[in-house]
This record gives structure tokens, sequence and C-alpha cells, in this order.
């Protein structure tokens, strides 16, 4: 078992003493006093959902694009031709092909945070499967990156859309910021995120659909939240 470091320590001496979640504002307080590497920090949520991920109705994914953004500009790929392909481009887009994005990506180049593909590209892009969906990198029609909008939706990814599926726990992971924001500005993206995945509550649960909601930084314990 690894050796608990003092930074660590020191971290979980500040948690609540209450096994209870807090409220957002002040669990947002307590994990600014974590911003002590030499990175910023992500921020991250996890919210435990009373789904049963073996379900297919009850997967629950989706995109949101918080009001301030992640505090990172997304590496875009786009899968277009034609006047689609230099939209894309236009747009900002750092990759953009069709047959040649394909056969580099068969080649094991991932080097992008979103893929993004415009339906006349699924023919190439279905192939991809194997590579592209463990990575969570998979264009879908459900996510909005399979589109004919290639500005909007390239400018919401760079501006830092958050995208997200539950786990084989049931457990929806997002970014929503860095550490180094506002403290308000870190309580308005998380409200977002807690609203937006409530919305998608499937039809076929009965019982608590958020079970629990925590938040933390990339090297940082948990802190409970009131959801």
């Amino acid at each position: 078992m690894a050796k608990e470091t003092k930074r660590m320590k020191a971290m979980k001496a500040l948690l609540p003493k209450t096994k209870d979640p807090v409220p957002l504002a002040d669990a947002i307080a307590i994990l600014k006093q974590f911003n002590t590497t030499k990175f910023d920090q992500s921020v991250e949520i996890s919210m435990r959902l009373g789904v049963d991920p073996k379900m297919t109705d009850q997967i629950v994914r989706g995109s949101v694009v918080l009001p301030h953004g992640i505090g990172k500009s997304l590496r875009v790929a786009v899968f277009a031709k034609g006047e689609k392909a230099e939209e894309a481009k236009a747009a900002g887009a750092e990759f953009v092909g069709a047959a040649d994005l394909a056969e580099k990506i068969k080649g094991g180049w991932t080097d992008f945070d979103v893929c993004i593909a415009t339906p006349d590209m699924m023919g190439f892009v279905g192939p991809l499967g194997r590579t592209l969906g463990p990575r969570g990198l998979m264009p879908s029609p459900k996510a909005g990156t399979v589109t004919m909008d290639l500005t909007k939706t390239v400018h919401e990814y760079k501006a830092g859309k958050v995208e997200f599926r539950n786990d084989k726990g049931g457990i929806v992971h997002g970014v929503v910021g860095k550490i180094s924001f506002d403290a308000d500005k870190l309580l308005e993206n998380i409200q977002a995120f807690i609203q937006y995945v409530n919305t998608l509550k499937p039809a076929s649960i009965k019982g608590v659909y958020v079970k629990s909601v925590a938040i933390s930084a990339t090297m940082s314990p948990g802190i409970r939240v009131v959801g």
C-alpha cells in the first residue's frame, strides 16, 4: 500500500468532519485550499446515479457547454469534405480530412480530444470504432458530434464543451473548470453540470436518480456535496 504523503494528510485534515455532504459553496472553498501544486489542477465532478449500466435505456450520456468553459482549448479532429472541410478549418479545427484522416487513425494516431463528423463521413468513421470507442472519441448523434453544423460544434468544443457518459459503476464524470477559477465561476459551472445531468433522468428509473455528488481536483481527495 502506498504511503500517504504529507500533502495528502494536510488536505484530508481540511475535509469536513461530518460524513454528510456539504453545501457546494463550502466544498469549493475547501477545494481552493488544495491549490498547492506547480500546475493548474482540473476540477472534476463525479455523480453516482441510480441507473443500471447494463440497461441500454438507462445509459446517461450527453454534452454541455459550461458558463465559464473548462480552462482548456480542446484539439478537434473533423471528418468532412469540400465546403464542409473548409468550414471546419475556418472554425478552428486542428485536423480535417476524410480517407486520409481515417488511415492516420487506423495507424494508431489519436492526438486529439474530440472527433466530429458530418453524416456523409460515417462510412469512413464507422470502421474506426475499435480505436475511437475505447477512448471516448467516437462521433455520435446523441453527443452532437455527428452534425452538419460544424461551425457551432467546433466553436463549442474549442471553448471547452464537456462530453460524458456513465461508466460501468453508474457514475458520470466530468471536468468543470480549473482550481484557479474564481469560486463563483466554479459554482456556476458545477451547478450547470448537475442541472443538465438531472434533465437526463431515464424514464425507467423508479428510485433515487442522483445518489451522491463529489468534487475534487486532479491531486486532491474528493468532497461530497449536496446535489
